[in-house]
């Protein structure tokens, strides 16, 4: 009996033999790549030469200042969050057993931004905040967002049977809802200052990244990345169903524990830090699983780097694009994940249909 993320794979191709064993080097040397290219694009065009001097400390101040101040953090950032976003999705659509699952399906998101906006409308302004815990507000008001509604979802959609991965689904549906009515009261109540600083976190940037913040999301990145890696046994045996994983000796409710508190906590830092970014967590497990099968302990560290190189790529496209002006990184991912979420649904339903 198929599983419903290998039937969602099994008649697409998959790479095998040598060019799957080299998979992982090849997507390291694209990130790698993307992330060069990410430090010396730009409307100021940095040489690897230039590069080079400005880390020997022999580089000019203008560009010394470009590449360890504006660009490198940038970097960091996308490597962070390109990373978060692609392990929640693939651990969510694992432990769901629904390929069209990210963290925006069952609030988690909308969750982290409403955390995320309440520090910046409601605390923006505050006084008394001591200076070096002022950049880490934002990340702990969204984690501490996509945490409650993590709590929240899976809680409602529990029973005696197990969590029911159609309320899980239907709560997240209504949480949304919730959590952006949320945001709009509090833009309502918002002054101008706070008004702007919103409206270009909402659309997703990497522009603003400083070290600080940056730091912040990858360290939470990597510690979430360890503990995302050892579920691939357990989302395996997921789709097999609950009841069968149970059997299988799998503890179900510890392993969803364990699964969305990784994935809010790796959500929230990533949304806290960049914005909210769509389709990262649902196009990258996808293409992971073209790329190399359904087995998560392929899948996971694929679907990371995946992510990441999307992320670059979608930063370095806005920035290309009109400069010196800027989209924001959403726009792309949305314009890539978009028409790729709608191709996924046609052909599950022609698949339906055959």
């Amino acid at each position: 009996m198929r599983t419903a993320l290998a039937s969602e794979t099994a008649d697409l191709p998959v790479s095998s033999g040598p060019g799957r064993a080299l998979l992982v080097p090849l997507l390291v040397l694209a990130t790698v790549v993307l992330a060069l290219a990410g430090l010396g694009l730009g409307p100021v065009a940095i040489s690897p030469a230039e590069m080079l001097a400005v880390l020997t400390g022999h580089g000019s101040p203008a560009h010394e200042a470009i590449l360890l101040q504006i660009r490198a953090p940038r970097v960091v950032l996308a490597l962070a969050a390109g990373t978060s976003l692609a392990l929640s999705g693939a651990t969510l659509q694992g432990v769901l057993r629904n390929p069209l699952a990210d963290p925006g399906l069952i609030g988690v998101t909308a969750g982290a931004a409403l955390g995320a906006v309440s520090v910046i409308v409601l605390m923006g302004g505050a006084r008394g905040i001591p200076a070096g815990l002022a950049p880490y507000l934002l990340p702990l008001g969204a984690f501490a967002g996509a945490g409650a509604v993590t709590a929240f979802v899976f809680l409602a959609a529990r029973n005696r049977a197990g969590t029911s991965v159609a309320t899980l689904i239907l709560a997240g549906v209504a949480v949304n809802a919730i959590a952006f009515a949320g945001i709009g009261g509090l833009i309502y109540v918002s002054d101008d200052v706070a008004l702007r600083t919103l409206s270009l976190w909402q659309m997703g940037s990497l522009g603003g990244a400083g070290w600080p913040v940056a730091l912040v999301a990858l360290g939470v990145s990597a510690l979430a990345a360890t503990r995302f890696l050892p579920l691939a046994g357990a989302l395996d045996l997921f789709q097999l169903g609950e009841r069968a994983a149970f059997h299988a000796g799998l503890d179900v409710e510890r392993a969803k524990f364990r699964a969305g508190l990784w994935t809010a906590l790796a959500t929230g830092a990533a949304t806290a830090a960049a914005g909210p970014i769509g389709f990262i967590g649902l196009v990258a497990p996808h293409l992971a699983r073209l790329m190399c099968g359904p087995g998560h302990r392929a899948v996971l560290p694929v679907s990371a780097l995946t992510g990441t190189a999307l992320l670059m790529l979608a930063d370095l496209a806005t920035r290309l694009a009109i400069p010196p002006a800027e989209p924001p990184i959403g726009l792309a991912t949305s314009l890539i994940g978009g028409p790729f979420f709608l191709w996924l649904l046609l052909r599950r339903r022609g698949g339906l249909h055959g």
